[in-house]
């Protein structure tokens, strides 16, 4: 006669055969071989009964790796750490060396973290295994982890589903249906060790479901024989989203082991489950377990467990892409960020976050609660879910309801019920979230903070690049809510003024909060008509010595000394007053504005002051006529009458110091006050008291927005370019277009015109384009993300006039993820079109 031994804990779903043997006058040698052959069938209970036996009638030494073995594998780790304690004291010649490994697990599982990590570096020292190793290494830092949050209070509070759900054996892959009025799980429905004979039939682990009642939930009863065969064990159940298909696995024993293992779906829908029938694609010469459904790229898949070949470690996560009526592609591994060499399982996935219990990451205990969440192209390193969640021992089959603030998990932590120690035996516990609520509150304001009425501001998901735009035409406040756990970006636009922008995250957000942000948007200036004048300007001045005289046309190239070809004019009216007045000294003086630390600032400025001063002497100017000095940023500009008539922003006798500079109203005029700032000089220090020139003559002869690239092509930068009056010439992309503005004319309501931009990269840095934002009139197509130097790309636009009542000028934002140095402004490149509505 044969006898079965259930014990819900062990092998896959814990059942193997025994067969029976006398008890009476039972010897050692038949002691010992029953111990064997139930060890050999994963009865690891019944092998643990004849081992002990054994070990009681015989001492012998030999057993007790196999008598600790059983208590590991039992998960009775008190008794586990006892056991392993006695072998290693004894073992003077380290022949059991490598059962430090389980020893220091089991100390760890009972809370003595200082006690694991001796044993955990011993292993690590002296062990040849490179997978244990790796393993007792990833212990070492969840052991860190554990102990630098030994004072963290848990954030959720468990509870026990109680008896009417949980045996004293195990109970497995508990879910709920889409209302939450019904539990589905795994388990075999008593609370004692299953002794079954060859003429039992019921025994088998099935797929039960309870309701929820008024005191909670109701007892358990299984599913009819259109899920669970008689025949075999059910295990691993998982709804899809809709709730009308149920995915499960069914393992099938020959002989005395599992045989195979594979993966079903029945469909319906709760309380009408149709026979179920084997899913196509995935099932193989491997175990399948633990399934779960989800989306990736768009697309409906499956997550589920697997020792198929080609893993990381014993047991890994996979997907496959539903294809439809159980038929499932190629299955993916989920790869070395998630998987390790030990066991990831019970994945479950919500809203684009995926948990899963493992056993190779860092932990607090055994099998610890994970979370990774994916981007929509890779996943995020796992994080532990923490104290609560996570305990000294096993959680797993971690599952959320479908608004994600209730949910369950399976753990053998203390308190639980158990049919042999206190932590055999996983049980059901259910808990709540307070709720998160993530929120946006955003206003928008000119520079003078006054508030700014009719702006827009776009909430865009960075993620997906969904967009919520809102237009307020009456006032400046805008109220979003936001998903959690997702990344954002908020533009904020207004006719007029430049745009800014600024990213918030919700990821890792753990109570509710309400996000505020205030944009502060500058006005575009707008360019002055000439102001006609009814007297000439003068044709000459009078230059008196001391007198220090800005040379405009000396101009360096970014963190540069070299003289610009650009400089020659002004070198060479130099160089004419020097050999028109034989008698005459000079100093040539050279500045920079106070961006930079000081003594930077003072070595770069004269090293300009001597490129001047050498390129002089090479023209034959004697050395000892031309001092040549630095300042850095020490002798701020004072406002001469002929600056502040050629800018009337500043007043004469103004000194350009940094506070004066940081009082400022605007970067404008900031900008311009550097701009005066940074210059090279020249003074007569000796010689003639007094000269006169022609005005012409020190006049800046170059546009100060055209500038010249490293293949030293002159290259005028647009108005509608971040880049307009930066002396910004290395470091970053220039972009220049054919065309930044076009008129599309007279346009029938109703009707699309379409224009493509060609636009080139003269800069030299990539161009990393971010976004292109526009209004919901326009769709742009590109099939680039970014603008190598030197490359040319093409950027359409179609504009549909269908909801547009009159003429408007329609701005297109190109946000790119580079940065402008020295600057904070965002770096955007601006497009326009404007049109006329006829109807």
């Amino acid at each position: 006669m044969k006898r079965v031994c259930l014990l819900s804990i062990i092998s896959f779903l814990c059942i193997s055969f025994l067969q029976a043997q006398p008890l009476r006058e039972t010897s050692y040698e038949t002691m010992l071989l029953i111990a064997e052959e139930q060890y050999g069938l994963k009865d690891y209970y019944r092998a643990l009964e004849w081992y002990e036996k054994a070990y009681d009638e015989s001492s012998d030494q030999e057993l007790l790796p196999f008598i600790a073995e059983m208590h590991y594998k039992l998960r009775d780790y008190n008794r586990a750490e006892s056991w392993y304690s006695r072998i290693l004291r004894r073992d003077k010649k380290n022949k059991w060396g490598e059962l430090r490994f389980e020893y220091a697990r089991s100390l760890k599982m009972n809370g003595k973290y200082e006690d694991a990590v001796i044993e955990f570096q011993q292993f690590i020292a002296e062990t040849e295994d490179a997978v244990k190793k790796e393993l007792a290494q990833a212990e070492l830092t969840g052991i860190e982890m554990a102990q630098s949050n030994r004072n963290v209070e848990p954030d959720v509070a468990l509870v026990n589903a109680g008896n009417k759900i949980n045996t004293r054996t195990s109970e497995y892959a508990a879910t709920l249906n889409r209302t939450g009025e019904l539990m589905y799980f795994v388990g075999f429905d008593t609370d004692e060790i299953i002794e079954v004979d060859e003429n039992s039939d019921e025994y088998h682990a099935k797929i039960m479901v309870s309701k929820r009642g008024d005191k909670g939930w109701e007892k358990a009863s299984p599913l009819g024989n259109e899920v669970n065969r008689p025949d075999v064990n059910s295990s691993g159940v998982a709804l899809s989203k809709d709730g009308k298909t149920m995915y499960f696995t069914r393992a099938v024993l020959m002989g005395n082991s599992v045989s195979d293992s594979r993966l079903y779906f029945s469909v319906g829908g709760d309380g009408n489950w149709a026979g179920a029938e084997e899913v196509v694609g995935i099932n193989g010469d491997f175990l399948i377990k633990h399934p779960a459904m989800g989306e990736l790229f768009g697309n409906e898949v499956l997550f589920f467990v697997s020792d198929m070949g080609g893993g990381e470690g014993q047991l890994d996560l996979f997907y496959a892409t539903h294809r439809g009526e159980g038929v499932f592609g190629e299955p993916v591994n989920l790869g070395a960020k998630i998987n390790t060499v030990g066991n990831e399982i019970t994945p479950f996935y919500k809203d684009g976050t995926l948990y899963f219990s493992s056993d190779g990451h860092p932990g607090y205990g055994g099998y610890d609660i994970f979370y990774t969440t994916w981007d929509g192209v890779k996943w995020s390193e796992p994080r532990n879910m923490g104290p609560g969640y996570n305990t000294l021992v096993d959680d797993k089959y971690f599952m959320l309801d479908e608004d994600g603030y209730s949910g369950l998990l399976l753990s053998n932590r203390e308190g639980g019920r158990s049919v042999k120690s206190k932590t055999c035996c996983d049980d059901i516990y259910y808990f709540d979230i307070d709720k998160i609520e993530a929120n946006l509150v955003v206003g928008v304001f000119d520079e003078n903070r006054k508030p700014l009425i009719g702006g827009t501001v776009q909430l865009i998901e960075t993620t997906t690049y969904n967009t919520n735009s809102q237009t307020q035409e009456q006032g400046n406040r805008f109220d979003y809510g936001l998903g959690l756990e997702l990344p954002y970006k908020i533009v904020a636009t207004r006719d007029g003024y430049f745009p800014d922008s600024t990213t918030i995250s919700t990821i890792g957000l753990t109570e509710t909060k309400t996000y505020e942000h205030r944009f502060y948007l500058r006005q575009i200036p707008v360019e002055k008509p000439p102001v006609v004048v009814e007297t000439e300007e003068p044709e000459f001045d009078t230059i008196t010595i001391e007198e220090a005289i800005v040379l405009e046309n000396i101009l360096y190239d970014f963190n540069k000394s070299d003289i610009k070809p650009e400089a020659e004019p002004d070198l060479n009216f130099i160089l004419e007053l020097l050999n028109q007045y034989p008698e005459m000294k000079i100093e040539m003086r050279s500045h920079t504005d106070y961006r930079g630390e000081d003594p930077y600032n003072e070595r770069l400025s004269q090293r300009r002051a001597e490129s001047a001063r050498n390129w002089l002497v090479n023209k034959g100017v004697s050395a000892d006529r031309i001092q040549a000095r630095g300042y850095g940023e020490k002798v701020p500009q004072t406002i001469s009458s002929r600056m502040s008539a050629a800018k009337d922003l500043f007043e004469v006798g103004d000194v350009l110091s940094p506070g004066f500079i940081d009082s400022l109203p605007d970067e404008e005029m900031r900008e311009l006050a550097h701009d005066f700032n940074r210059r090279t000089e020249f003074k007569i220090i000796e010689g003639p008291t007094s000269i006169v020139i022609k005005r012409a003559r020190l006049q800046k002869t170059d546009d100060p927005n055209t500038v010249i690239n490293k293949e030293g092509e002159k290259i005028k930068i647009s108005p509608l370019s971040a880049l307009r009056g930066k002396e910004i010439y290395e470091g970053v992309p220039i972009l220049v277009f054919d065309d930044r503005t076009i008129n599309f004319g007279s346009v029938k309501k109703g009707e699309k015109r379409e224009h493509t931009f060609r636009v080139t990269n003269k800069g030299d840095e990539t161009a990393k384009i971010a976004l292109v934002s526009v209004c919901e009139c326009t769709t742009v197509e590109k099939d680039w993300d970014e603008i190598k130097p030197g490359e040319t790309v093409e950027l359409k636009i179609i504009f549909d006039s269908s909801e547009k009542d009159e003429a408007e000028i329609i701005d297109i934002d190109i946000f790119l993820d580079n940065e402008i140095p020295d600057s904070e402004d965002p770096f955007i490149e601006k497009l326009r079109y404007r049109f006329d509505i006829t109807k």
